[in-house]
């Protein structure tokens, strides 16, 4: 949770539904403890917001996933917070007991329904499986070789 290659103006997380179940974690510190949360985190220096998401995935629930559509974005003067739609890959949903003290696959309504599930994940939820496709990754090269490029659009 504590690294000096956290870049802490960059955040991300994603929504996994699987089996009309959506996977949440109990968060364990800060403004959401106690609360059911989509798992997420903050995006390292030299890390794409794809890649966080994998790692953050793993790292709080042993749960590999693959990021899909972007289905939100949250930002103010000092930070931005992307949210993607994800595919479940493998594993076993498991706490990482420091983060977060249990992961649970959660039906959908009762997810959105509960008083310990935060608004923002409910709108998050609730974006992950409208029938709208949200923004989707395609390939794009960008003109410098320096840098990677990602381009999400509909």
């Amino acid at each position: 949770m504590n690294n000096e290659n956290t870049n802490r103006g960059q955040s991300v997380t994603g929504v996994v539904i699987r089996e009309d179940k959506v996977l949440l974690a109990r968060h364990t510190y800060g403004g959401g403890e106690g609360k059911l949360i989509i798992p997420g985190g903050y995006v390292n220096f030299g890390e794409t917001p794809q890649e966080a998401l994998v790692r953050e995935y793993i790292e709080e629930t042993q749960i590999k996933v693959k990021p899909t559509n972007i289905i939100g974005v949250r930002f103010n003067m000092h930070d931005w917070y992307i949210a993607f739609r994800a595919e479940y890959i493998s594993g076993e949903a498991c706490s990482d007991n420091d983060e977060n003290s249990e992961v649970l696959w959660i039906a959908i309504d009762e997810a959105l329904s509960r008083n310990d599930v935060p608004e923002l994940t409910k709108k998050l939820i609730q974006s992950a499986i409208s029938k709208e496709s949200g923004l989707t990754y395609k390939e794009y090269q960008g003109n410098t070789k320096d840098a990677p490029y990602s381009l999400y659009c509909l």
